[in-house]
C-alpha cells in the first residue's frame, strides 16, 4: 500500500510504508508485536525467506504470522515460482517459506472459503507460531 491509502484509513494511529523487496529487514524492535500478517502479497516478495525471518525475529514468543491469499494476483509483479503452480502448490510454496525462515513451528493452512461456494476467489491461509 502507498502512503495515501495508508493514511486514508481513520482506524490506523500509526503505519509505514516500507518495500520489502528492497529492505526485507522490518524496522521495528525483536520481540516488539503479538502478531502479524500478510494479505495477499506474499506472490509479490522476492526474498521471501528473508522477510518471514524478519517476521519471527518482530514477534513475541508464541506470536503468529497469518499469510492469506487466492489466486488471484498481478502476473507481471508474482514470482515465476507462484505463477509456475496451483493452489495447492502455492500453499506448499508458503508452508516452505515458514520452514527455511526458521524461528517458527510447523506452518498450518486452510483453505478459508467454503467449498460448498463453487464460485469467486478461494482464500487460503498458511500461519506458524514462533516458539514459545
Amino acid at each position: 500500500m502507498n502512503a495515501d491509502e495508508l493514511a486514508a484509513n481513520p482506524h490506523a494511529t500509526s503505519w509505514l510504508v516500507h518495500d520489502l523487496n528492497a529492505h526485507p529487514e522490518l524496522p521495528f524492535e525483536d520481540a516488539a508485536f503479538d502478531a502479524a500478517t500478510c494479505c495477499v502479497s506474499v506472490d509479490y516478495l522476492i526474498r521471501p525467506v528473508e522477510v518471514f525471518a524478519s517476521v519471527a525475529r518482530v514477534l513475541r514468543p508464541g506470536g503468529v504470522f497469518v499469510c492469506t491469499f487466492s489466486n488471484r494476483l498481478f502476473p507481471t509483479k508474482a514470482i515465476a515460482g507462484w505463477l509456475a503452480t496451483n493452489d495447492a502448490g502455492h500453499v506448499a510454496i508458503v508452508e516452505e517459506y515458514f520452514r527455511q525462515a526458521g524461528g517458527f513451528g510447523e506452518p498450518e493452512s486452510r483453505r478459508c472459503t467454503p467449498a460448498e461456494r463453487p464460485f469467486g476467489d478461494p482464500l487460503y491461509a498458511v500461519w506458524a507460531r514462533t516458539a514459545a
